[in-house]
């Protein structure tokens, strides 16, 4: 593979939006580096040397161990692992007791983080430290106060680029270099470059597109945090400049608005390039609920940000070709590259082959119930009155019965990568209404700070008398920003007198005390007692289950939070009404189906189940063995139908047909999705 040793400036555009510009304004620091200088970095291949740190151990680092024995066997350069203290080797490689040996021992070009979220940032922090020209952080459940002080800290350097955190990891199947988790039995080495937030979803992708003859050239997992280290922008100046990318999908979801400042990237490609690589896109969530967390940590949209709606219909007028599932992909690009000529021949498809769906009808055993242990985390928001009395700790006058004039929120910039205060005269954040106002997560004091102060309230045309007691209020929301790891704080206020708070909406991280233990008096505010039921019961089981209001009459039970929002998508767009989302997380196991199926069930407007599994890591047979065992222990009584792809998905379907069991099985998303809209009555089935 050709490694990308520089990047012109005239080919780094990423997005400039007005909130970065503000932020420079506003930082209380001068910048002399520049992040952006490290996207060379992202080019990885045969010649990337790879650390580990988290290399032995328990948990996570276990997995570690899993992960890099097939790495190795599949060709990636790995040149030893971490153990802080340590000096001895594991798996023939040496195990270095800090970064900086490893370093100035083993010279990485890039390190994989295999360490639980609370010890991520600092795991990051070492390697930027170092210098190490790219980090993967694979965790979930980081703090984002934690990622906020990382990122504080790569905006002051021009050496080490972050991909992650929460995120399956890079991979080059051209050059066998894997930096993450991902499923090797599902990549080929080709010419189609993918960015994706979803892990489940890219996963899809790859397989439509192996399946397709087509394979990847470089694949780049964006991932689920809320403030990811590269985004989508990042990776399409790579995939243009990359001779070996010849088709470009880019795979979004609610929440944030990446996806926005890619389409602006991708309008201005196609306005300066003669013969533009074809770009196809999908985005996750257009048929999810608002205002909530939908598995991923950052998937969830903020005031003033697009919902999934937007953000596809944005791409579309940009120019990329737009599907509403990953299966399509492949034979789709296929056809837009011999279109434009940039076919260049076809790669083995592993074995990925489309067949008609499976199916049987039987009976079903009753049986017992089980439990698993718990893996989601989610979002605190407190009752009102608790926000107005924390705002009151802060001698900030509150008067419920005042009439509101301005809005405004303190939450997190996911482009500037930073906190940032919206200023509105809409309560809807409308963005004709809205300022957006990004700034420095260190060092600021808008106490002292009048140059932001002033910038907002001339945004919300406020006259000079009242700046004092708006940076009054400003400076202790962020006081309570800061200190009790909130990640979005709404005011509505009065500007008159003493700039008094008529009501508050306070949102606070909850990984701040299931990944670190911090926070414990936030997390005693909530009161299960008020929270749906079934949410509850789920969270204990490690699912992420979130009732849908209406009518719906399908079950969806789906491992990962993205291919679980298009699966709502989805089912949607083909006529169904889906119930609930269900997140079972990364992996499908027998307790999880179990308790899935209990939850499901539990509702009495499910008609029919779909089952929506892509086998990654777990391979398809192991998870059809624990669908099977499930349905076995568990008291049905609606129709499951099923649809299992990924690494052994043959053997896995024909389990599952076999089984004796009502249970019917599919391949192809259509055939199963048209068979469960058809078990659920939604409509008629036209097969």
């Amino acid at each position: 593979m050709t490694r990308l040793c520089s990047i012109p400036a005239q080919a780094r555009r990423p997005l400039v939006r007005s909130s970065l510009k503000q932020m420079s304004r506003f930082s209380t620091s001068s910048r002399t580096c520049d992040y952006a200088d490290t996207l060379q970095n992202l080019k990885i291949g045969a010649h990337t040397r790879v650390l580990f740190q988290g290399f032995t151990g328990k948990s996570i680092a276990s997995t570690a161990t899993a992960n890099a024995k097939e790495s190795l066997e599949w060709g990636t350069k790995i040149v030893g692992g971490v153990k802080p203290g340590f000096d001895t080797s594991h798996l023939g490689l040496p195990v270095f007791p800090s970064v900086r040996a490893a370093r100035m021992r083993a010279q990485p070009d890039a390190t994989a983080i295999y360490v639980p979220g609370n010890q991520t940032a600092k795991a990051i922090e070492e390697a930027i430290e170092e210098e190490i020209p790219l980090v993967v952080a694979v965790a979930e459940h980081v703090p984002i106060h934690d990622m906020l002080r990382i990122h504080s800290m790569l905006k002051s350097q021009s050496k080490t680029r972050l991909v992650g955190a929460n995120c399956p990891g890079i991979i080059s199947p051209i050059g066998r270099c894997r930096i993450g988790f991902q499923p090797l039995p599902c990549f080929a080495a080709g010419n189609i470059g993918i960015v994706a937030k979803s892990g489940t979803l890219s996963y899809e992708t790859v397989a439509s597109t192996s399946r397709a003859g087509l394979g990847q050239s470089l694949c780049v997992g964006m991932g689920g945090d809320p403030l990811a280290g590269t985004n989508f922008v990042d990776a399409l100046n790579i995939f243009e400049q990359d001779p070996d990318t010849e088709g470009i999908i880019l795979v979004g979801e609610t929440g944030g608005t990446a996806e926005m400042d890619a389409a602006e990237w991708i309008k201005d490609y196609h306005k300066r390039t003669s013969n533009p690589k074809p770009i196809m896109a999908l985005v996750g969530g257009v048929y999810t609920p608002p205002g909530r967390i939908m598995g991923h940590a950052g998937a969830w949209t903020a005031p003033g940000e697009p919902n999934a709606k937007a953000k596809y219909e944005a791409l579309e007028r940009a120019g990329a070709v737009m599907v509403d599932h990953p299966e399509k992909f492949g034979e789709l690009m296929k056809t837009l590259l011999t279109t434009r000529g940039r076919l260049q021949g076809t790669t083995s498809t592993n074995g990925f082959n489309q067949r008609r769906g499976l199916h049987t009808m039987r009976r079903v055993t009753p049986g017992r119930k089980g439990a698993c242990q718990p893996q989601q985390t989610r979002s605190i928001y407190v009752k009102p009155f608790q926000a107005l009395d924390m705002l009151r700790e802060k001698s900030i006058p509150v008067n419920e019965t005042a009439h509101s004039d301005v809005f405004l929120s303190l939450t997190i910039d996911r482009t500037a990568l930073s906190p940032c205060i919206l200023a509105s005269t809409s309560t809807g954040f409308e963005p004709e209404q809205t300022g957006r106002f990004p700034f420095a997560y260190e060092g600021t004091d808008f106490s002292k700070d009048h140059s932001l102060v002033e910038a907002i309230a001339s945004h919300l045309q406020l006259p000079a008398a009242a700046y004092d007691n708006l940076a009054r209020l400003l400076q202790g929301l962020w006081q309570i920003f800061r200190e009790k790891e909130a990640y979005i704080l709404e005011v509505r206020a009065n500007v008159t007198n003493k700039f008094e708070v008529r009501d508050a909406r306070f949102g606070f991280d909850d990984a701040a005390f299931r990944s670190a233990g911090r926070q414990q008096e936030v997390q005693q505010l909530r009161n299960l007692a008020e929270e749906v039921v079934e949410e509850v019961e789920a969270e204990k089981d490690g699912i992420v289950y979130i009732k849908l209001e209406g009518a719906g009459s399908i079950g969806t039970l789906v491992n990962g939070a993205g291919l679980a929002m298009n699966t709502v998508d989805a089912l949607t767009i083909h006529g169904g009404r889906c119930a609930n989302f269900l997140d079972t997380g990364g992996k499908a196991t027998t307790e999880t189906v179990k308790a899935s199926f209990r939850l499901i069930t539990s509702d009495p407007r499910v008609k029919a189940i779909f089952v929506n599994i892509f086998g990654g890591l777990t391979r398809c047979d192991m998870i059809a063995e624990g669908i099977i065992q499930a349905f076995r222990e568990t008291k049905m009584s609606v129709p499951v139908v099923v649809r299992l792809r990924g690494t052994n998905e043959a053997l896995g379907q024909h389990l599952i047909a076999s089984s004796k069991l009502p249970l019917e099985v599919y391949d192809g998303f259509e055939a199963a999705a048209h068979r469960v809209i058809e078990l659920a009555g939604d409509r008629k089935h036209y097969y």
